[in-house]
C-alpha cells in the first residue's frame, strides 16, 4: 500500500471501525488546460458520495469519515492542494474552482452524487451544484455558509493560513494548530500535518498547498461568495448544514441560512471547524442519512 495510505488501518481502529479497509487508489483528471486534479477513490464500485475539503487541507482529511461511511466514495484534492496542480493565477475562490471541479466529477463519477464539502469545499460544492446540477443529488455543507465574514467568523482559519511558510518539524505545526483552535488532539493533528506537508532539501517542512506560499492569503470576503446563495436557493435536492459548536457558523449565520433555505436540515455537533476530523462517525451518519433521502439515479 502506498505510504500515503499508511494511516488508514490505524484511523479505523482509533474510531472503533474494522481495520479491514477498502481498496483505495489515487486517480487523476486533466483539465482542458492540462492541469491535474488528483483524487482518492475508495472502493471498487462507482462512488456514492464525493468529498471536497477546506482551504489548506487535502483529500485525506475525510479518510475516517469515508471509512465510517462504508460506501464507495471519491475525495478530491482541490486545485492548489494536495497532489493537484497549483493554479497559475492563484485564484482559489469557489466559483473559480467550480468549473474544473465539476469537470473532474463528471469524468470520475458522472452519476448524480451526494456532494459533501467542508469550508471552502462546501462553497465550491454549492457552486458546482449551481453550474452542473445534473452531477449533484444532494448537498452536505460542513461548517460554512455563503454569509461568512472572514474578518470575524473565520479569523482563526485565515490567520493560520497566513502564518510561516516553513517549519522545523511536525510538532511545530501541531503547536501552531492548537494555538489557533484548529484542533486539540496532538496525534490526530500530527497525522493531518504529515499528510499535508513535504520535506524540503534543507530538512525543513512546508505545506503542500499553494495558499501557504502566497504573499496575499486567501480571503472569502469578496463578491464571489455572496451569489452562492443563489446556487443554494435554486438547488432542488436535499441540503444539510452540519455545524460545529466551536466552528464558524454562529447564530447570526445560522438564522440567515434557515431564513433563506427553510427546507434545508441543520445538524449541530460538538466539534470545531474541522468537523470531519473531530466527529467523523457522526458526519458519516449525516451523509448516509442525506444520501438515503435522495431517489436512485435514473
Amino acid at each position: 500500500m502506498p505510504d500515503e495510505f499508511r494511516f488508514l488501518a490505524s484511523d479505523a481502529r482509533f474510531w472503533g471501525l474494522t481495520d479491514d479497509v477498502p481498496p483505495v487508489e489515487r486517480v487523476e483528471f486533466r483539465t482542458d488546460a492540462g492541469a491535474a486534479i488528483s483524487a482518492l477513490r475508495f472502493g471498487s464500485a462507482d462512488p456514492e458520495a464525493i468529498f471536497l475539503h477546506g482551504a489548506g487541507l487535502n483529500a485525506h482529511t475525510f479518510d475516517p469519515t469515508i471509512l465510517a461511511l462504508g460506501r464507495p466514495a471519491l475525495s478530491l484534492d482541490l486545485p492548489g492542494h494536495g497532489h493537484s496542480d497549483w493554479r497559475p493565477g492563484a485564484d482559489y475562490l469557489p466559483r473559480a474552482l467550480a468549473p474544473d471541479v465539476g469537470a473532474a466529477i463528471s469524468a470520475l463519477a458522472p452519476a448524480p452524487q451526494v456532494l459533501v464539502g467542508q469550508s471552502l469545499g462546501a462553497l465550491t460544492a454549492a457552486a458546482v451544484a449551481g453550474a452542473r446540477p445534473e452531477l449533484v443529488s444532494a448537498l452536505v455543507l460542513v461548517d460554512i455558509t455563503p454569509g461568512v465574514r472572514p474578518a470575524t467568523d473565520a479569523a482563526a482559519v485565515r490567520d493560520f493560513l497566513a502564518g510561516p511558510r516553513d517549519f522545523a518539524d511536525v510538532d511545530e505545526v501541531v503547536d501552531r494548530a492548537i494555538a489557533f483552535g484548529i484542533g486539540t488532539d496532538r496525534a490526530l493533528l500530527a497525522r493531518g500535518v504529515e499528510l499535508n506537508t513535504r520535506t524540503r532539501p534543507d530538512g525543513r517542512i512546508e505545506f503542500r498547498h499553494h495558499l501557504a506560499h502566497l504573499d496575499v492569503p486567501l480571503t472569502l470576503d469578496v463578491p464571489d461568495v455572496a451569489p452562492i446563495w443563489d446556487d443554494l436557493e435554486a438547488f432542488a435536492g436535499p441540503i444539510l448544514l452540519v455545524r460545529g459548536t466551536g466552528g464558524i457558523v454562529g447564530d447570526e449565520l445560522l438564522d440567515e441560512f434557515r431564513r433563506r433555505l427553510p427546507a434545508a436540515e441543520v445538524l449541530t455537533l460538538e466539534a470545531g471547524h474541522n468537523v470531519q476530523e473531530m466527529q467523523p462517525l457522526a458526519l458519516a451518519d449525516a451523509v448516509r442519512h442525506t444520501a438515503d433521502r435522495t431517489p436512485p439515479a435514473a
